[in-house]
C-alpha cells in the first residue's frame, strides 16, 4: 500500500461537477489499495474574485485581514469535496492549513513553511479517513492564519508529502504534464515523460507555468517524487525526480518563455568598489527581486548596469535606484517593460559544444537582437523584445528538433 499525495488546482474543482470528478478519482485510488491525502486549491476563478471584493472595500487591505479573506476560497473546496466523497462511501475530514499543522513564518500574504506537524493527518489516515486539506494556507509562529503566496497549494503538497514521508505527491492540474515548449505557442510541442529536478527547476524560473519554483525546490531538498498529471484523464503524466546515470539526458529538454520581466538601466555608474552592493542592497531591501544582470566595460571610470526585475516590481525599482542618484553619483536610470524571455533548458547542455552558437545563429539569422544573456550549466536564457518571444520560441523548438 503506497501513501499518495493528489493536489488539484482551482481548474480542476472549478464547479460541482468537477468536484464530483475529483471525488470520483481520489475514490478509485482509494479502492485501489492506496492512502490518499488529498490538497486542494480555491475553485476556480474564486481567489480572484475574493481580491476584487477587497479592492472594492478598500485601498489599505491589512495583509492579516487579507490572508483571513483569502483563505476562504480553499475551506469551500475542501468541505464542498468531502461532501462528494461521502456521496460515494468515502470517509473522509477536511483540514484547514493550521490543523494539518503546517507551520510558517509571519510574513503575511507570502508566508514560508517553517515546519509540518501531521499528526492529526496520520491519526485520520490510521483512522481510515482520506484528509483533504486547504492548500495556500498554515498558521504562524504568532499563532495567526497565513497564506503561501503564488503557487501555495503546490507549496503545501509538496510539504505534506515529504512530513508523511508520502510515496510520491501527483499535481493535478489542466495539462497532462511538462511540455517541450507552451503547446499554445508551439502546437507540436509534446509531453516529457521524466525530467530532472535541476531542469525542473530551470524551466519553473524560466516561465514554464505547469509547477511553481518554489515547490519542485522544498520537492527536491526534502527528496519528494512529483508526478504533473492532467485532472482530465488517466493517462500517465511527467515525472519530476533525481536525476541518475539511468536516465537519458537530451540535449536540450525544452524551451520556455515568460513576457513578465522588465528592464531597468543606471547609466553613467561610478566604476569604484561598494556602488553595485549598495544598488541592490536598496533594492533588496524594498523587496525587489533582481534576476538578469549585466555590466558594461568601464569607460572613463563609469559604466552602465542593466538588470530585470518582475513587472509589478518596477515602479518601486525606478523609484528607489533614483533616490541613490545624489549619493552614489549615477548619470540616471531608464526602463523598458517591452522585454521578453526565451530559454532552453536541458542536462545534456553540459557535455555537448555548440549549443550556445545553435541558439544565437537561430536568433541571428530571423533578426531577433539580444539584449541581455544569462547561463547556467544546463541552461542559456536572452533577453529580447517581446514582440519576438513566440516567433523565438517556435524557432528554437523547431532548430533543436523537440518535436521528435
Amino acid at each position: 500500500m503506497a501513501l499518495i499525495v493528489q493536489k488539484f488546482g482551482g481548474t480542476s474543482v472549478g464547479d460541482a461537477d468537477r468536484i464530483r470528478a475529483v471525488a470520483d478519482h481520489v475514490a478509485r485510488t482509494r479502492r485501489a489499495g492506496n492512502d490518499v491525502v488529498v490538497v486542494v486549491s480555491a475553485m476556480g476563478k474564486s481567489t480572484d474574485n475574493l481580491l476584487r471584493l477587497a479592492n472594492d472595500v478598500s485601498t489599505v487591505m491589512p495583509p492579516r485581514e487579507l490572508d483571513m479573506l483569502l483563505t476562504t476560497g480553499e475551506r469551500i473546496s475542501m468541505s464542498l469535496l468531502c461532501m462528494a466523497l461521502a456521496d460515494l462511501g468515502v470517509a473522509a475530514a477536511s483540514f484547514t492549513g493550521s490543523q494539518a499543522g503546517i507551520i510558517t513564518d509571519t510574513d503575511h500574504t507570502k508566508a514560508k513553511i517553517l515546519e509540518i506537524r501531521p499528526d492529526r493527518l496520520r491519526k485520520a489516515i490510521d483512522d481510515g479517513f482520506v484528509p483533504v486539506v486547504a492548500g495556500f494556507q498554515g498558521m504562524s509562529t504568532d499563532h495567526e492564519i497565513t497564506t503561501l503566496g503564488r503557487g501555495g497549494s503546490d507549496v503545501t503538497a509538496v510539504a505534506l508529502a515529504a512530513g508523511l514521508k508520502a510515496d510520491v505527491c501527483e499535481i493535478y492540474t489542466d495539462v497532462t504534464g511538462v511540455f517541450t515548449a507552451d503547446p499554445r505557442v508551439v502546437p507540436e510541442a509534446h509531453r516529457i515523460p521524466r525530467v530532472s529536478f535541476d531542469e525542473m527547476s530551470e524551466m519553473a524560473a524560466t516561465g514554464g507555468r505547469v509547477l511553481m519554483l518554489r515547490s519542485v525546490e522544498f520537492a527536491r531538498n526534502h527528496g519528494v517524487p512529483l508526478h504533473v498529471r492532467s485532472s482530465f484523464t488517466w493517462e500517465p503524466g511527467t515525472w519530476i525526480v533525481e536525476e541518475d546515470e539511468t536516465m537519458e539526458q537530451a540535449i536540450v529538454s525544452a524551451v520556455t518563455h515568460d513576457t513578465s520581466e522588465a528592464k531597468v538601466t543606471v547609466s553613467g555608474v561610478p566604476d569604484r568598489p561598494g556602488v553595485a552592493a549598495r544598488l541592490f542592497r536598496a533594492l533588496a531591501e524594498e523587496g525587489v527581486n533582481v534576476d538578469m544582470i549585466v555590466q558594461n566595460t568601464s569607460e572613463d571610470g563609469s559604466t552602465d548596469i542593466s538588470f530585470t526585475v518582475p513587472q509589478g516590481d518596477l515602479a518601486t525599482s525606478e523609484a528607489t535606484v533614483e533616490n541613490l542618484k545624489e549619493a552614489l553619483g549615477f548619470a540616471g536610470v531608464t526602463s523598458d517593460p517591452s522585454i521578453g524571455r526565451v530559454s532552453i533548458v536541458g542536462a545534456g547542455m553540459k557535455t555537448h559544444p555548440g549549443v550556445t552558437a545553435t541558439m544565437f545563429e537561430t536568433l541571428a539569422s530571423n533578426d531577433i537582437n539580444i539584449e541581455m544573456i544569462s547561463t547556467s550549466p544546463i541552461l542559456i536564457s536572452c533577453i529580447i523584445n517581446q514582440d519576438h518571444v513566440e516567433p523565438a520560441v517556435q524557432l528554437l523548438h523547431a532548430a533543436f528538433e523537440l518535436s521528435k
